[in-house]
């Protein structure tokens, strides 16, 4: 469960019920679908306008609270990228292999998860086969060691993963989230 994704999502919703709720209330108001103020009384009380520095401040605010809320709108749509089908051909007469990107780093996913003091991994391969690109997200227990998980990424696993697909070279991501789940201890 990924607790935060969880929490940005319902904070978004509330703040979103809430900024219609705002919207919404006074405008029923106004066109006579909430009766709460006879048709005689003013919305707000006084007629004067307030001082025009009062108003720049109030669109100021309210244009940054915007913004904040597309940035954070847009880091909610942030995903993992898009795996792909690779087609190796080259002679499209004589047939053709087909090779789901998810296939082809699920091993590899496998093989990260059984590193000491890993407790969770996955990889997606994305973009083709002449420009890969390999995003790797692991989880690592309280006790590992997070240096030495990158140093065995970098020397073992992306290039076990290279030779298996034939490629010279995998640009790579890794992101390491950590856990409070402690590892096995062995007495």
């Amino acid at each position: 469960m990924n607790r935060p994704a969880a929490l940005n999502r319902t904070l978004i919703a509330f703040f979103g019920l809430l900024l219609v709720a705002a919207g919404a209330i006074p405008a029923a108001i106004r066109f006579r679908r909430l009766p709460v103020l006879g048709d005689d009384r003013p919305l707000v009380p006084g007629t004067d306008l307030p001082p025009t520095w009062v108003l720049y401040v109030t669109a100021a605010a309210g244009i940054v609270v915007a913004l904040a809320g597309l940035r954070w709108l847009a880091a909610q749509l942030a995903r993992k990228p898009r795996s792909r089908v690779w087609r190796f051909e080259t002679d499209p007469d004589a047939g053709g292999t087909e090779l789901a990107t998810t296939a082809a780093v699920a091993p590899f996913a496998d093989e990260l998860r059984a590193y000491p003091g890993v407790h969770a991994a996955t990889a997606t391969l994305a973009g083709t086969r002449e420009n890969p690109a390999l995003v790797a997200v692991v989880s690592v227990e309280q006790d590992g060691d997070p240096s030495e998980i990158r140093d065995r990424i970098r020397t073992e696993g992306i290039p076990r993963l290279c030779q298996a697909l034939d490629l010279d070279s995998l640009p790579s991501r890794v992101e390491f989230r950590f856990t409070t789940t402690a590892g096995t201890r062995v007495a």
